[in-house]
């Protein structure tokens, strides 16, 4: 990597794991705000939800930030750790240099701690609240982004995780920088994200800059094996992991049909494919960066999963 300051050369003063706080959630100072943006839950704004008690809707809400933290410890450890390990161990296959490879180790010790911290304010929550978190697998999502991998790079395991890890990462950032800002979240969610996402600003950068390196030492095959795997990596990292979703309307009340119609209509179709584009910009970005979308049958494959490459302007 380039022998300019790069985004963890200060990690040990800046890194949540070597100075954060815990964060502690106290229900007495959250009255009328919700557990997570409105806007983020597709399903809340569906008439058989808005139709539920307000109890009941607030239930939805709180369980919805289980999911998202629950996921967050499956892709921190699963998906990161597991492709971060090889190369803090220099077990990737490539050689890197031992400056890249502490940064690996820096990462695993942040996700760690991230996956810890989402775990324990999910605890909390449930203790004050008194709304269970229900008995569901919530790496339903992390499996179908892993399973992309051995479908696509059967041959490439190693390869097949680094480019998960850099999809994740680059992807996570942009939604971990909406909800702090959002005043109508409970206090703690908010800063716990912004803590979130401290530390996956640097991530980003240093797997924007691990993802050239990368490239850089892949030969042609597997330049077009890659390219062509990151659509459906994309999409699995960002489509929307529904059984959680649908163990949390069953509990609120719903019926079988009337849950499979909310599922439908808020997330079927073409549902959110926009913000999909949106959120995965810097991914495509990188894409285009190191020129995937000209190499052979790739944008062919970006399309078929409703994603493009950025106009030149944003390249």
């Amino acid at each position: 990597m380039s022998t300019a300051p790069g985004p963890l050369d200060r990690w040990y003063e800046t890194a949540g794991v070597r100075g954060g706080v815990r964060r502690v959630f106290h229900a007495e100072a959250e009255q009328g705000r919700v557990f997570f943006p409105d806007s983020l839950v597709p399903h809340l704004a569906h008439p058989e939800v808005k139709a539920l008690a307000p109890e009941r809707v607030r239930e939805i809400s709180v369980r919805h930030l289980y999911q998202f933290l629950h996921s967050t410890t499956h892709l921190e450890t699963r998906v990161v750790n597991g492709a971060a390990e090889p190369v803090a161990n220099g077990n990737s296959g490539l050689h890197f240099p031992t400056s890249l490879r502490m940064d690996a180790f820096k990462v695993y010790c942040d996700e760690g701690y991230h996956a810890l911290y989402s775990l324990d304010l999910a605890d909390q929550v449930a203790a004050v609240t008194g709304i269970a978190v229900p008995d569901v697998d919530y790496g339903g999502f992390v499996t179908a982004l892993q399973d992309s991998g051995r479908r696509l790079l059967p041959q490439d395991p190693v390869l097949a995780g680094q480019l998960q890890a850099v999809v994740f990462e680059t992807l996570i950032t942009a939604v971990l920088n909406e909800v702090p800002q959002d005043p109508t979240v409970v206090s703690t969610v908010r800063e716990l994200m912004r803590d979130h996402a401290k530390d996956e600003g640097r991530h980003h950068r240093f797997f924007s800059a691990f993802f050239l390196e990368l490239w850089a030492r892949l030969d042609g095959r597997r330049r077009v094996l890659a390219a062509r795997a990151l659509p459906a990596m994309i999409r699995a990292a960002l489509d929307w992991d529904l059984e959680p979703v649908r163990v949390s309307l069953r509990l609120a009340g719903l019926d079988e049909e009337r849950t499979e119609a909310v599922l439908a209509d808020s997330y079927g179709g073409g549902a959110g494919l926009d913000r999909i584009q949106t959120i995965s910009r810097s991914t495509l970005r990188l894409c285009a960066q190191v020129g995937a979308f000209d190499l052979p049958g790739v944008t062919d494959a970006f399309a078929e999963f409703g994603l493009r490459a950025p106009e030149e302007s944003d390249v």
